[in-house]
């Protein structure tokens, strides 16, 4: 894959974590908001109970009740799923018909219960479905259009009737309530902009941060551990095998005459060897071995719950493995192995690798492209 489709894979997941970090926010911030709606319904109801028809508060805050214990099982499932199932696709669009039938409920009850010859309890609706719309701006504020709809859905029953009614006062009030919904949503709309830049710059802090990591520990090269990953995480398996009571094996890895490839062929084809031998050595081992290159045409491999005779094994199958390779203009490329257990020695993870080198050294004695096992 060329650089500008890797570019635009890790565009669309950090596009996919942003989404993802949206409706967490959402969740997080709007668990209150059930209750609040319900409250604002019943405290409306009590302030007016004289002047509002019984049965039709009655319906109205049964109604609600019944929206708001469906949010509330959503909610429930929500913090009940494991976070892998938390996802925009299972839960964004079952949210938007819980919100809007809960909004929808709440705009419709308080237009049925304003009564149309009391200015003082019209203007307490008004006063609570204001209150409801700012609410929204908090509880939504991830979610842009999220708070829009919610707001109209609350305000715009009260609202438009008040509009076309005779008295000046009665559209005055509308004519506010509109200025003022106007200035909320251009506000909700900075707000929903701002959090998103700050989800996505988050994101790409950590994607950074991620890249920087990986390039600190990682052998150019070869794309294997560098010196120091490499032993960085040998010592963690090691402490590892030694707290489990595993045996531990160690392989030392030398190409034979590299030196002559470099000043016969050049730094070029030495360099293209030394990936070849970087993509083997990825392909021979198990995600639980650790493995890198430790400097120049040396590499390293740990084994962890491997017997010797094992390691030996696939030490033998390595040495093939290299000797298969073709690099042009390079032909006949050999490497030499070392081996050592834990269950020979004693000491800490450098007697171990000490005792693998000096197997290594004598393979090279011996005649090059085999394998010595530690006495």
């Amino acid at each position: 894959m060329n650089g500008l489709g890797h570019e635009q894979d890790q565009d669309c997941v950090i596009e996919g974590q942003v989404r993802t970090d949206r409706l967490h926010q959402l969740f997080r911030q709007s668990f209150a908001a059930i209750f609040g709606s319900y409250f604002a319904a019943a405290m409306l109801c009590w302030l007016c109970w004289d002047r509002f028809d019984h049965q039709v508060m009655q319906v109205w805050l049964a109604v609600l009740a019944a929206s708001s214990l469906l949010r509330v099982k959503m909610f429930l499932e929500w913090f009940r799923s494991p976070h892998s199932e938390r996802t925009p696709e299972r839960w964004e669009r079952r949210y938007w018909l819980t919100l809007i039938l809960s909004a929808s409920i709440w705009g419709a009850g308080a237009f049925a219960v304003m009564p149309s010859d009391d200015r003082m309890s019209q203007v307490l609706v008004m006063l609570f479905t204001v209150g409801m719309s700012v609410s929204a701006v908090s509880c939504y504020s991830a979610y842009r259009y999220m708070t829009m709809v919610s707001m109209g859905l609350v305000l715009l029953p009260c609202t438009l009737w008040l509009l076309f009614q005779p008295s000046s006062m009665q559209v005055g009030v509308a004519i506010a309530v509109l200025v003022f919904s106007s200035f909320v949503v251009s506000a909700s709309r900075k707000l929903s902009g701002a959090l998103e830049k700050a989800f996505r710059l988050t994101r790409q802090m950590e994607r950074a941060h991620t890249i920087s990591a990986r390039a600190a520990q990682t052998d150019e090269l070869t794309g294997l551990m560098n010196r120091r990953a490499f032993f960085e995480h040998a010592q963690l398996l090691y402490a590892q095998c030694r707290l489990n009571r595993q045996p531990l094996c160690a392989l030392m890895i030398d190409m034979d005459h590299f030196k002559e490839i470099n000043d016969t062929y050049g730094h070029q084809a030495g360099d293209q060897v030394l990936r070849q031998i970087g993509g083997v050595i990825t392909a021979s081992f198990r995600q639980a071995d650790v493995y890198g290159r430790l400097g120049g045409e040396e590499f390293a491999v740990l084994l962890p719950n491997t017997s010797l005779e094992t390691a030996r094994g696939i030490a033998e199958q390595l040495i093939k493995a290299i000797s298969c390779m073709a690099s042009e203009p390079v032909q006949g490329m050999t490497a030499s192995l070392g081996v050592a257990s834990t269950c020979t020695l004693d000491g800490d993870l450098h007697a171990l690798m000490n005792t693998a080198d000096k197997a290594l050294y004598r393979a090279k004695a011996l005649g090059r492209n085999q394998v010595a096992v530690a006495e």
